[in-house]
């Protein structure tokens, strides 16, 4: 999140008759779709929606993963689709085969932890629809950031914040982080706040942590090791996603202390990348680690990290998709 997004500023303040025009257009949009002028296609199975109100990393790849996960626990067989951001663009499904330059390293990271049916694509109709018709026995869809794309009709609305930085200015873009106003939290069903903190809101609610202590080899991810095996070590942590930050302190709660370099989110790495940095070790995230697995000169380490959600939370979402279909 930009410095200007954290806190009213001149920078904001002077961006407002932009935000304004953003806030006509988005509140035009959304009157479009509920009225019936733009379509929303309504898909034959329950349809999950996991996003945000805001631009930037909150957290929801893995509550995407772990509501998933839940259903496939449960005996659902979900399907999950996703717009495979800085992929190639095409409507297509992600198997074995795919590479992160087709569909996005976002959703190839969430195909590969979860093991179910997932397709990608600008639309999410065309691809919820593709992937129903290719899998017959898949009775429900999650929708990965889907919360702004109203021609899905949805089911569920499930709104990760994050705890630490909240709404920022709150403002809309581009004068703050918002996609939509707050208000648009009220209409959701759900709200998963990423962080130990209370927000208060008039939704249920539950609090996320991200955990995970083991170290995988970027090279042979058969060969895993403990921070304290790191400690002798000097390391320097990379990161390309939404909130770098929260991936440093993570490993400083583990005891770490190393250099940090950020990169852009979906950020292309290259061999040069690895290359420019000199420190003997460098550790990434599980989603950068997608991206880096041929760049194996330097010694390299990635971190999982799952979500940990109350059990009752998911199973509060679980039973509401039953009482919608039956």
């Amino acid at each position: 999140m930009p410095h200007s997004w954290e806190r009213l500023n001149a920078l904001s303040l002077a961006s407002l008759p932009l935000t304004l025009v953003f806030l006509i257009l988005t509140a035009a949009r959304r009157l479009l779709f509920r009225i019936g002028i733009l379509e929303s296609t309504k898909i034959n199975v329950p349809v999950v929606v996991v996003g945000n109100i805001t631009v930037g990393g909150t957290g929801k790849t893995p509550i995407v993963i772990a509501i998933a996960n839940a259903l496939k626990k449960s005996g659902f067989t979900p399907g999950i689709i996703s717009r495979g951001y800085r992929g190639d663009g095409l409507c297509r499904e992600i198997t074995q085969n795919s590479t992160h330059d087709e569909v996005g390293d976002e959703a190839m990271f969430i195909s590969t932890s979860v093991q179910c049916p997932m397709w990608v694509g600008p639309s999410r109709v065309k691809s919820a629809q593709q992937l129903i018709a290719k899998y017959s026995d898949v009775n429900i869809i999650i929708s990965d950031d889907g919360l702004q794309h109203y021609a899905l009709k949805r089911d569920i609305e499930v709104v990760v914040i994050d705890g630490e930085r909240k709404f920022g200015n709150g403002l809309l873009l581009p004068s703050g982080p918002l996609r939509e106003t707050v208000s648009r939290i009220r209409t959701c069903d759900f709200a998963v706040v990423n962080g130990p903190q209370n927000l208060h809101l008039p939704l249920p609610t539950a609090n996320m942590e991200l955990v995970g202590s083991t170290f995988y080899k970027l090279s042979n991810p058969k060969v895993t090791c403990k921070a304290e095996d790191l400690l002798e070590s000097q390391i320097t942590a990379i990161a390309g996603i939404g909130n770098p930050e929260r991936f440093f302190k993570h490993l400083q709660s583990l005891g770490l202390r190393p250099n940090t370099k950020r990169f852009p989110d979906h950020h292309r790495y290259s061999v040069a990348d690895l290359d420019s940095i000199e420190s003997d070790v460098v550790i990434m995230t599980e989603k950068d680690a997608v991206k880096c697995q041929f760049f194996t000169r330097k010694e390299c380490w990635f971190l999982p990290v799952t979500a940990d959600i109350n059990d009752e939370f998911t199973q509060t979402i679980i039973e509401k998709i039953k009482n919608y279909r039956g």
